[in-house]
């Protein structure tokens, strides 16, 4: 069965993605596109103060979603994108900006399927610059 999320972007560059939320301008204002650097991964992008803030999605061998952490932070996984972002709406979850806007495509596209777990990098190895923030 294919799978749709509203917010869900593809493969738009990260300086499009930027140029989306800033047009919408507003604090909370979020999307999801495809990682530019890892294959089969992907990014929420969310904007805050006239910055957009990225943090790496990634799905484990069993087809859960969960947000790159930094280390030693207790990573949480979600059965779909839709429990992530409802979780990350709300406030002090370790985001720069809960989720509050979401900019909708305005086609939708399928979301990529599953990983197999042949493919699964080992992300453990993967050096980032993307932070998540813990709630103070």
């Amino acid at each position: 069965m294919a799978s749709y999320l509203k917010v869900y972007h593809g493969a738009i560059s990260k300086t499009e993605c930027e140029e989306i939320l800033g047009k919408k301008g507003k604090d909370g204002a979020y999307l999801i596109r495809n990682s530019e650097t890892i294959a089969g991964a992907m990014c929420l992008c969310v904007y805050k103060e006239k910055i957009v803030y990225t943090y790496r999605i990634h799905q484990s061998h069993n087809g859960n979603y969960t947000l790159q952490t930094s280390s030693g932070v207790e990573e949480k996984f979600f059965k779909t994108l839709e429990e992530l972002i409802r979780h990350y709406k709300r406030r002090r979850q370790g985001l720069a900006q809960h989720l509050r806007h979401g900019i909708k495509r305005k086609t939708q596209l399928q979301l990529p399927a599953p990983c197999d777990t042949d493919d699964v990098p080992d992300y453990e190895n993967v050096e980032s610059d993307y932070v998540v923030v813990l709630p103070s």
